[in-house]
């Protein structure tokens, strides 16, 4: 088989993720399935009869699952995604010393199916995309991704290294099965630093949204005076980035697909009058003793608009990022909600 660097970004390449045995990835797949088609017509008959008294969707239901985890309270019965946490692997504390050398963890493994068929979230996935940046690049992964932070001024973002001595690096805490707050095991994360094993802060990860915003809205203003910079990427890699590729889903967002390592939700409105689903990009994390979320909301921009003077630059939109050092907390419904209520201001204005 063939696996292409497409495949691995969007999680088509059958490649594990921390469970190895493939019949119980199955199962899960179908139990997850099977609940979606069970909840889909109570959760469509719920927002009609909300729609038609005025009241938003996002108010009456339930937050999804998160990739990573789902918010666990002290009275909460452990769920699938809490059952993730228990994958011996999550808790490796062995150092490697490169991306190649990580790849000894999977590489013997099969695939659980032929790449491009189907979606299976893996960090495994992102380690073997790591080794080939290293390759292309003729760099250390560590150090091209440290370069390239301190290129978007990222200069809180650093390596989750247990020796390191890191200035403001929060203690990251778990519940118990008694269900009383205790610190997170001891992890080393050195065989998954692209698929978790940075380490940032709410204001690095808010420059690194409005550069992907910038980069993404860039093409799309008049530059006659010469004064706009050009973005970090070109409009249309960020476009590529955020355009869903078939055959993948997204847990923690029901609305969305997977694109190149982001959910994606597209504009779409289907009746007059009725609800409407805005264009922005997500992703969640989940790790031991943390999660996280960063989602992006583009302002809709009228083309008739751009160009004209006087108009305010890129980025136009919102960016939310949340960082909570807990585990297994579901964040991408809060994030959605916070940019829902600036974009409302925004417009009100």
């Amino acid at each position: 088989v063939t696996i292409t660097t497409r495949l691995l970004v969007s999680h088509l390449s059958g490649i594990r993720h921390y469970e190895k045995d493939i019949t119980k990835v199955k199962e899960e797949k179908e139990k997850a399935n099977r609940a979606l088609k069970l909840t889909k017509p109570h959760q469509d008959k719920e927002q009609k009869e909300k729609e038609s008294k005025g009241v938003e969707r996002t108010d009456s239901v339930k937050p999804k699952k998160e990739h990573d985890g789902e918010p666990k309270s002290r009275n909460s019965k452990p769920g699938r995604k809490e059952k993730e946490f228990e994958q011996e692997e999550y808790y490796l504390k062995e150092k490697f010393e490169s991306v190649i050398e990580s790849l000894k963890i999977f590489k013997n493994d099969p695939l659980f199916f032929k790449p491009g068929d189907q979606f299976l979230y893996s960090t495994y996935g992102f380690t073997l995309l790591s080794a080939v940046v290293e390759r292309a690049s003729g760099q250390k992964f560590t150090d091209y991704m440290l370069k390239m932070f301190r290129d978007l001024d990222m200069l809180s973002t650093v390596l989750d290294d247990n020796e390191a001595m890191i200035y403001n690096r929060a203690r990251c805490y778990v519940y118990n099965k008694k269900g009383r707050l205790v610190n997170a095991p001891y992890v080393d994360n050195s065989y998954k630093w692209a698929g978790g094993g940075f380490l940032s802060s709410v204001g690095d990860l808010l420059k690194f949204g409005n550069a992907l915003l910038y980069s993404y809205q860039a093409g799309q203003f008049k530059n006659s005076n010469g004064k706009l910079l050009p973005g970090y990427l070109k409009p249309d890699t960020v476009a590529m980035m955020w355009t869903p590729v078939p055959k993948t889903e997204v847990s923690w967002d029901r609305d969305g697909k997977y694109a190149m390592a982001w959910a994606v939700v597209e504009k779409n409105q289907q009746y007059g009058c009725c609800r409407q689903q805005r264009h922005y990009a997500s992703h969640t994390g989940g790790a031991v003793g943390a999660s996280s979320v960063l989602l992006i909301l583009p302002e809709e921009l009228h083309s008739e608009a751009i160009g004209t003077q006087p108009v305010a630059p890129p980025p136009r939109g919102v960016v939310v990022t949340i960082i909570c050092n807990m585990q297994s907390v579901s964040l991408n419904s809060t994030a959605l909600k916070i940019a829902r209520e600036f974009d409302k201001e925004k417009q009100a204005q």
